[in-house]
């Protein structure tokens, strides 16, 4: 999670000691282990390890100057239920400091939340000021909603800014505390943050090298939201959310699409412990876990973007498919309560700017229940309308803003990046 305090507690071995000696905090309950992404992990994440279960990811909030929302947190959805983790959401918590504004902040929220109704929303507290009576407010009201509400952030910040004894008491607690920032795959609890009611330990910033926050359920908490999951004999795990959303629904179907099916424009993630390409030469470590888009299929093979390289169908997992339903002239949709331009566009195939023009709206106009949308432009579709670049080596926002005739502020910000943010090989941007 970006932006964090990063606070790193000395603690003497009387302490470590008593912490070893709380089995209620210390031994998991649940004890399965997951990430937390921000725009930082891109659109489909950044995947740990094969043995994680979970993911949290940040759909937008509030820092004092305004609503913000993640673009990333959609699709970062979506690629947590296609590889069959149990996805989860939090917002960025600062300056929130009466319950006016907490109500307005969660008001754009909640409607907008794409993991089941159940699931974890967190309030993401470590900069800036609140209080207490505000926090229990928004926690009620994050439960009130159907959600399982939870306050991320280090210990020593929370407890210097609000009453955490009293918070605890609302919710389960989601508490920070690293020894170092070398990397670290399984918890150190000689450093865990003992407090009553903490339901997730974030044990690392490091969990892989250059950087992602490694987390393990303590209580099973995580499994809110969810009713269990199935593993078949390949490995292959599907989880069952409690309520359906667009995102979820985008997931499933990609989890359920056959690699047989996979084909260009998709994006797969390179499958843990795979070792080769398809031609048998070794495959770098860090490609494992690595999300690319298909540019290429060839028979059992398919050709990674960015890295230009062939692997096995089999050795991949099917995060994001571009199959869109066909939508014939004078299609119309009726909004239902959470929809969205970015959700409706995305059911039908179509740029939610497209989609907002041929309805007389710009994508900032508010849409209300019952209202009758046009979803389609007088022919049929058969391929998604948006555009996507695959980052390569040498590219810069500069040279594929030009390439595409358009401003790289427009390239930056479309993906929820800033000029000066970094781009890697094999990573998809929106470019209309």
């Amino acid at each position: 999670m970006k932006f964090k305090t990063k606070l790193i507690t000395l603690v003497v071995a009387f302490l470590a000691a008593i912490s070893f000696a709380l089995p209620s905090q210390v031994n998991a309950a649940k004890g399965d282990h997951g990430v937390d992404w921000s725009v930082w992990q891109g659109a489909n994440g950044v995947f740990g390890y094969s043995t994680d279960k979970f993911g949290i990811s940040q759909i937008g909030g509030y820092s004092g100057y305004g609503v913000y929302d993640q673009s990333t947190y959609r699709t970062q959805v979506a690629s947590l239920i296609a590889a069959g983790k149990r996805a989860h959401t939090y917002i960025w918590w600062q300056n929130i400091n009466d319950t006016n504004l907490a109500k307005q902040v969660l008001d754009h929220f909640l409607p907008e939340v794409q993991t089941p109704k159940g699931s974890i929303v967190a309030l993401d507290y470590e900069s800036g000021s609140t209080n207490t009576a505000t926090l229990r407010w928004a926690l009620d009201y994050i439960r009130n909603a159907g959600y399982t509400p939870m306050l991320y952030g280090a210990k020593s910040f929370l407890m210097s800014h609000v009453d955490l004894a009293q918070i605890a008491q609302y919710c389960q607690l989601w508490l920070s505390e690293y020894p170092d920032y070398n990397v670290t795959t399984v918890p150190n609890y000689g450093y865990f943050p003992s407090f009553d009611n903490v339901g997730i330990f974030q044990f690392t910033s490091t969990y892989r090298a250059g950087g992602l926050d490694g987390n393990v359920d303590l209580t099973g908490i995580t499994d809110s939201g969810y009713n269990g999951s199935t593993t078949t004999d390949s490995g292959k795990t599907y989880v069952k959310p409690s309520t359906n959303t667009p995102a979820t629904n985008a997931g499933k179907r990609a989890n359920n699409t056959t690699l047989g099916q996979i084909k260009v424009g998709d994006s797969v993630k390179v499958n843990f412990g795979t070792t080769r390409w398809a031609n048998g030469v070794t495959m770098p470590s860090w490609v494992q876990g690595k999300t690319y888009t298909v540019q290429q299929v060839s028979g059992s093979n398919v050709l990674l973007g960015g890295i230009m390289s062939w692997i096995s169908r089999s050795n991949v997992e099917l995060l994001t498919t571009t199959s869109v339903p066909s939508v014939s002239y004078g299609s119309t949709y009726t909004v239902q309560y959470g929809d969205s331009w970015w959700s409706i566009a995305y059911k039908y195939g179509m740029s939610m700017y497209t989609l907002a023009s041929n309805n007389g709206k710009s994508i900032y106009s508010v849409i209300h229940p019952g209202d009758v949308l046009r979803v389609s432009g007088g022919y049929s579709v058969a391929e998604s309308s948006h555009t996507y670049y695959t980052v390569r080596y040498g590219d810069s926002f500069w040279s594929i803003a030009y390439k595409y005739g358009i401003s790289m502020y427009t390239l930056a910000a479309n993906n929820g990046k800033s000029i000066y943010s970094l781009i890697y090989p094999g990573e998809s941007l929106y470019i209309r």
